[in-house]
């Protein structure tokens, strides 16, 4: 068994009535690689061969209608499950590797795993993950059928919980291209480049509005982007084990350097100023 070579990075944070009354700026520490807010954790994909390929970002949320003007091609409902994983400090790299690798071939033990990407966190973070696991299901009941599956189960109780202090989960839907290479992530740019995880815990309801406009925002400049993204998707969190996520965004950026660049860019950034200004009364 060998998995593909991942190196994250990660860090938390949350949106909440406490940073907002204190009039806390959100900002993103490029250098540092930490996302504007929530937990963030990037993938990075080690190429084996050429680096670019000419072809259109898209991000879609299963959450809200299609733009049939802007989005002509047809889309597939998927559904993203994430984990985040705390190792114990003492994991040999003999059980890291076991860990990684048995988490890895779930998808050759079960049906409705579409893709699957894992690795490492390499950047601190404050709740202190230290790997990260995202896959890809065709449907709900593939990922209902995938938390009772007999060998994940397996893996969990021989090579995970062992050496794990805890395991965040969030799952949410979204929409993707409906063609063979964008559902399975699949084809040479995705065999390179760095993913990004987001994820965001709003907390006041009375914070959603300003929220979703938020969201909407930052969907709308990541379609502006194409020369930096191959794929995103978001959606609502519907795993009522980590109610502390309300959303997760995860995105699959070209290079490092086209990470650097939409991240250090001062149109994100401008997104979520708007929270600064907010008070909650």
């Amino acid at each position: 068994m060998q998995s593909h070579p991942h190196t994250f990075s990660c860090s938390t944070s949350h949106l909440t009535k406490h940073y907002l009354n204190n009039g806390a700026p959100l900002k993103t520490l490029v250098s540092l690689r930490k996302p504007l807010s929530g937990t963030g954790a990037i993938i990075r994909r080690f190429p084996s061969g050429l680096k670019q390929i000419n072809r259109r970002g898209a991000i879609n949320s299963a959450t809200e209608p299609q733009n049939s003007s802007n989005n002509a091609e047809k889309t597939r409902k998927v559904v993203e499950h994430i984990c985040l994983l705390k190792a114990k400090v003492d994991l040999s790299d003999k059980d890291e590797k076991d860990m990684l690798d048995f988490l890895y071939t779930c998808q050759y033990q079960m049906r409705g795993i579409l893709a699957i990407s894992l690795g490492r966190i390499s950047n601190q973070n404050l709740e202190n993950y230290t790997h990260a696991v995202f896959m890809r299901f065709q449907k709900r009941e593939d990922l209902v059928k995938f938390y009772d599956n007999p060998f994940y189960l397996g893996v969990l109780k021989d090579h995970v919980t062992p050496f794990c202090h805890e395991l965040t989960y969030v799952d949410y839907e979204s929409q993707v291209e409906d063609d063979i290479l964008p559902i399975f992530r699949k084809g040479e740019e995705f065999n390179f480049g760095v993913e990004f995880i987001l994820l965001i815990g709003f907390k006041d309801r009375l914070l959603m509005e300003a929220a979703n406009d938020a969201l909407t925002s930052f969907e709308k400049l990541l379609m502006e982007f194409p020369s930096l993204i191959v794929q995103a998707t978001r959606g609502l969190n519907f795993n009522h084990g980590s109610k502390d996520y309300t959303h997760a965004v995860v995105i699959r950026f070209r290079s490092s350097d086209a990470f650097d660049i939409f991240m250090g860019s001062s149109e994100y950034r401008d997104i979520w100023t708007s929270f600064t200004d907010t008070r909650i009364t």
